[in-house]
């Protein structure tokens, strides 16, 4: 679908005010924090800035897939809106311009669902079928969810049947969807925070035994053979920090 309306695209990532800036210097941090444990040089930041760029990639990553989840739950609570509106009368077209406002009141005049059912009220005005709209929002969100409403959407509308009780089933089936997500992450909120403990454990473990033995470190920095033992070390704790994220993603996905 071609139209002039600016759309977002959830499969990247945009960063609100001010988190951009944020995120750049919490990976500033973690550069000069490797910087320091592994070479105590400043010249270390230079190389190891290829770190800092890939953990804001991977924040990216982070915020784009929470964005995608917080949007697929305040899409149920809308499409339950557009049901009700439904049922008292309203057109389906309508019903979506109708229950804005519920949504805002829900979640805020800057929620996502908001700025998605302003681009409905657009296209809408200039004549961009309802369905063409959802589909675009589906593989904009790239949300497996809100893809199958819009797809059973576009069948109901087509070939007819009680709009009102599909899209009540559907919000029915997204909920269920969003509530087992919900909980797997509270099955794994405690083998998370292990996880992080497991993270920064190396670091807490070099910070006291330095502040206990100052001077015992000295041999690993600023010579040739120390810095070729702290890069095999800082390999060692990248593979298993990698490794780590690897795992706890393939269980989330398998529980899925």
């Amino acid at each position: 679908m071609e139209t002039n309306l600016r759309r977002q695209d959830y499969r990247k990532v945009s960063w609100k005010r001010g988190e951009r800036i944020l995120a750049v210097c919490l990976c500033a941090g973690i550069t000069c924090l490797l910087a320091y444990f592994f070479y105590r040089s400043y010249l270390a930041v230079i190389p190891l800035s290829a770190i800092g760029v890939m953990a804001f990639l991977g924040i990216g990553r982070q915020k784009a897939e929470r964005d995608r989840e917080e949007l697929a739950s305040q899409f149920r609570e809308c499409i339950l809106a557009v049901a009700t509106s439904l049922q008292a009368g309203y057109s389906v077209e309508n019903a979506f311009l109708e229950c804005r406002q519920d949504m805002e009141m829900m979640f805020g005049e800057n929620a996502l669902i908001g700025r998605e059912l302003n681009f409905i009220r657009r296209g809408l005005n200039i004549n961009i079928s309802l369905e063409e709209l959802l589909m675009d929002i589906a593989a904009r969100s790239g949300c497996e969810d809100i893809g199958q409403f819009a797809q059973i959407f576009a069948l109901a509308k087509r070939n007819g049947g009680n709009m009102a009780e599909i899209i009540r089933s559907s919000a029915g089936q997204i909920g269920r969807q969003i509530e087992l997500r919900q909980e797997i992450q509270m099955l794994l909120g405690g083998k998370k925070m292990e996880l992080m403990v497991m993270k920064g454990m190396p670091f807490g473990i070099l910070l006291y035994i330095d502040m206990g033995n100052r001077g015992y470190f000295n041999p690993l920095y600023h010579n040739l053979a120390g810095a070729v033992i702290m890069t095999c070390c800082l390999g060692v704790y990248l593979g298993a920090f990698c490794l780590g994220e690897h795992i706890m993603k393939g269980i989330t996905a398998e529980m899925i």
